[in-house]
């Protein structure tokens, strides 16, 4: 959703321009994609966590992304929220440890897929709390959500935009939010790291071009989207999802991709984690 707005949002700013999906592998056909495209600017990538994640996560690639794509600016981040079935007998982050620990078997925790927020927010959970549940990876985040609500799988870490409406609606119960901070959108939920120090996951995503793009081009369109996510009306929507600006320079966007890739490479090596 969150995603959506920004590419609408660019479509007026920076002039009219052709969103084309290009799905699978856990984003790398469509970034495979862009990093071959010619680098005159009329290509954008719409980065995410999951490039950043990716570059561990997959053995073998055709491109590397830090090398491929030249970072332009950040877009938003957000966090995602833990979020349970109702029927599960925990109403915080520790009863669920407490539950899992002395049931788990009971516990099946869905995500829409390897290598995205939610999976990697699990396999952190998990990491730093010595749990051992059961990962159910799903093609997309639609199936993942409506089979939680359902109640065949108990847990899932989902971004907060697409489960806000049921969590107000009393059909999932949210335990935590995954930024340090607590969410303006979920003011009483608590932060996942409250209870379980060190935790910090967020969904972000930033604008990069092929490796090679002028850096008057790419200068042009940092100043451009910049000046864009300081008008308030979407930064008034943005909040309503969840989310925030993020912005500042090429550098600024750089040192963030490189941190989250850092990181996820540490957990993935830690954890064993494979694609499935």
């Amino acid at each position: 959703m969150t995603a959506r707005l920004v590419s609408r949002w660019l479509s007026g700013r920076i002039g009219q321009f052709f969103v084309e999906n290009r799905p699978g592998a856990g984003t790398n056909i469509g970034t495979e994609v862009v990093t071959r495209a010619p680098a005159d600017g009329h290509t954008l990538l719409l980065v995410s966590l999951a490039n950043a994640v990716n570059a561990t996560l997959y053995d073998s690639l055709n491109f590397n992304f830090i090398r491929d794509i030249a970072p332009v600016v950040g877009l938003v981040r957000g966090p995602l929220v833990m979020g349970v079935n109702p029927s599960v007998p925990a109403t915080t982050v520790p009863e669920l440890i407490a539950y899992a620990k002395a049931s788990p078997d009971e516990i099946n925790m869905a995500s829409a897929g390897n290598g995205t927020p939610g999976h990697m927010a699990a396999e952190l959970f998990q990491l730093l709390t010595g749990l051992d549940l059961v990962d159910v990876p799903y093609q997309g985040g639609a199936p993942a959500l409506s089979d939680l609500l359902a109640g065949h799988v108990q847990v899932m870490f989902d971004n907060l935009p697409t489960s806000l409406e049921y969590i107000r609606a009393g059909k999932l119960r949210p335990l935590a939010v995954t930024t340090t901070a607590r969410a303006d959108a979920l003011p009483d939920v608590p932060a996942l790291s409250e209870s379980v120090p060190g935790f910090e996951v967020s969904s972000w995503f930033g604008i990069g071009v092929p490796t090679g793009t002028s850096d008057h081009i790419i200068d042009k369109l940092n100043r451009e989207i910049n000046a864009g996510l300081a008008d308030p009306v979407l930064r008034a929507r943005l909040s309503d999802l969840g989310s925030t600006p993020i912005g500042g320079s090429p550098a600024d966007f750089r040192t963030l991709v490189a941190d989250e890739t850092d990181k996820w490479a540490r957990v993935i090596k830690t954890s064993n984690i494979k694609t499935k």
